[in-house]
């Protein structure tokens, strides 16, 4: 199923996640987070893997995808338990990357 990057940014906020902690949850960089995001209203692109790994994430944290007539999410009374990057099924595990931190500029 596809989904667009608003309804993204919309379960996440009702999840009342940001999209650094959303990413380490799903296991993504959050660049990724980002440029799904940016999609808008547009169905999210990039790989179905990435975009699979997202979709079930989200719904083992309780969102439900409503794309009939209006696209929109809707958050589940009953949560399930905690998506954590070990419970997210993926072919290999992944490793974490350092991030590279930027000397400051001088202007």
């Amino acid at each position: 199923m596809d989904f667009s990057g608003n309804q993204l940014r919309a379960a996440r906020a009702l999840l009342g996640l940001d999209q650094d902690a959303f990413a380490e949850a799903v296991g993504v960089s959050i660049n990724t987070v980002r440029t799904m995001e940016a999609c808008g209203a547009e169905p999210i692109g990039g790989f179905v893997s990435t975009r699979n790994r997202v979709r079930v994430a989200l719904e083992g944290m309780g969102i439900e995808f409503l794309n009939d007539g209006s696209p929109g999410v809707w958050l589940r009374k009953r949560r399930r338990a905690a998506v954590t990057p070990a419970t997210v099924p993926t072919k290999v595990a992944r490793k974490k990357t350092r991030q590279r931190k930027r000397p400051a500029r001088t202007t």
